[in-house]
């Protein structure tokens, strides 16, 4: 039995990383046209989660683990808005290094990893009530 707490307190950790992982996916999004107030000021800048695998003696499996937020060191985009209050000499305001492309195919991948975990729970409460039914049978 203990075999089957186990595996869903492992799929559980899969569930907590991707949550987390949507959540950073939200924010960037949240912030993808938010310019600096000032000029120079620098924009909002993609985070990155990370992930660690670690081993767990006690539950006999490697689980995973949220790590520490990285940011995207990639240039900022720049538009030429001359009446913006960020508006460099130059009427350039700098944008967040955020593509909405590449956050939308974060969020699906990870939409689907929870869901594939998701399911490894689900399957497996599966099957410990039948092995029950079959113990009590």
């Amino acid at each position: 039995m203990s075999d089957f707490y186990n595996s869903i307190r492992i799929a559980a950790t899969g569930l907590h990383a991707e949550t987390a992982r949507m959540r950073v996916i939200a924010e960037n999004l949240a912030n993808a046209d938010s310019a600096g107030k000032t000029p120079g000021e620098d924009p909002y800048r993609r985070k990155i989660p990370t992930f660690k695998a670690m081993y767990d003696q006690e539950l006999g499996g490697t689980t995973v683990q949220v790590g520490k937020l990285a940011y995207d060191m990639s240039e900022f985009t720049t538009r030429y808005e001359p009446g913006h209050p960020a508006a460099d000499a130059s009427g350039m305001v700098r944008y967040p290094n955020v593509n909405a492309l590449v956050e939308t195919m974060d969020m699906r991948e990870a939409q689907r990893t929870y869901e594939a975990n998701l399911n490894v729970v689900t399957a497996t409460r599966t099957m410990l009530g039948q092995t029950l039914s079959i113990l009590r049978g």
